[in-house]
């Protein structure tokens, strides 16, 4: 059996630049800003919080908790949610990323798809708990969104890695 394995080719990271982080979180919260109704609004990923998870784990010194949590408060100004509900939520998915990071680099692709299931599954679970809070009921079906940001991690991972990469030539000396 084949396993989804980034570290396959020798390879140079390229440092990342504030701008490219600040653009991929700016181009998530467009994305979870879409006009999404109907059932599509229940599969919709968390874009924001794939997005948020990749640079926690990938690079927890530049983004962390702090800046989570802010991009959580820009989440619930854009979502018109109830104020501070995506931050919190982010901020327990940076905790995870972070403290994690180094285990979960540790997997392939394929065994990481299944820790960061658990990690948005966290994420959606205080979503619900903030909405039962204040509506008195849960949407279940909004746990869709768990499968589909989780089936997403990988092509995610996979686009954000060929980003930074810069791959040495086929004949290494």
């Amino acid at each position: 059996m084949r396993t989804l394995n980034v570290q396959s080719k020798p390879e140079i990271q390229r440092p990342i630049r504030n701008a490219y982080i600040v653009i991929t979180v700016l181009a998530a919260l467009f994305l979870n800003g879409l006009p999404w109704s109907g059932i599509w609004l229940m599969l919709r990923p968390d874009f924001v919080a794939l997005v948020l998870l990749y640079w926690c784990m990938h690079k927890p010194w530049r983004f962390g908790i702090g800046l989570s949590w802010a991009v959580g408060i820009l989440a619930d100004v854009a979502d018109a949610s109830l104020f501070g509900q995506h931050a919190l939520a982010y901020t327990l998915l940076a905790f995870g990323g972070v403290v994690l990071n180094h285990r979960l680099k540790m997997f392939d692709l394929r065994q990481q798809t299944f820790q960061v299931f658990g990690i948005i599954t966290l994420t959606y679970v205080v979503y619900a708990l903030i909405h039962w809070q204040v509506n008195g009921f849960v949407v279940w079906g909004y746990f869709l969104g768990v499968l589909t940001s989780t089936l997403l991690w990988t092509p995610f991972n996979l686009m954000f890695h060929s980003m930074q990469q810069k791959r040495m030539s086929e004949r290494v000396s």
